[in-house]
């Protein structure tokens, strides 16, 4: 093999492993579990004490993730032009399996993947609109058929929604109830 061939083997081979390293690198990570010392980055407080399914988004380059008291602010922080557009993971609370009042650990999933259920007469964090977030399109019909309300995917999520300026009204069957929505 000559020079210039073992230097464009060398070249090539570390190519490779670059692009390797950039799809590690690109992947996204896992989500976190919620603990006391998650704070809403729009209300500043803690965000395991409001009722309701739970957002988090990871940023390319964090180490812990922006975490949010309901998902309707999770998905104002994607569409709002001032906050951050380096997104590498948006996780959410599947209520199929997850309590109201206290989304358990392991409930997560990517909100790419989730049935929203919006309009409905159940309220999230803080007693505002929320986008009830499923695993299944099923769980989410079954919300609907208690609660009301209608089906949307993520890339369907409408902006007006999710940026209205919706006056909290406190829901009462919210602040008791333990019963996991299937």
């Amino acid at each position: 093999m000559t020079g210039m061939a073992r230097i464009l083997v060398v070249a090539l081979a570390l190519t490779l492993a670059a692009c390797g390293d950039d799809r590690q690198a690109s992947q996204a990570p896992p989500p976190a579990e919620l603990t006391r010392a998650a704070l809403g980055h729009y209300c500043n407080m803690i965000v395991a004490d409001h009722l309701g399914p739970k957002a988090q988004i990871w940023l390319k380059g964090a180490t812990e993730p922006v975490w949010f008291s309901s998902v309707r602010d999770g998905f104002a922080f994607t569409m709002l032009p001032d906050e951050p557009k380096t997104t590498t993971a948006f996780y959410v609370n599947d209520m199929a399996r997850a309590s109201w009042d206290r989304p358990e650990p392991g409930t997560w999933i990517p909100a790419r993947e989730a049935q929203f259920v919006i309009e409905s007469a159940r309220r999230g964090g803080m007693g505002a609109l929320e986008a009830v977030p499923f695993g299944s399109r099923d769980a989410a019909r079954a919300f609907v058929a208690r609660f009301g309300g209608r089906i949307v995917a993520y890339d369907q999520m409408p902006r007006d929604y999710i940026l209205s300026s919706d006056e909290p009204k406190m829901d009462m069957d919210a602040h008791s109830e333990e019963e996991r929505h299937d």
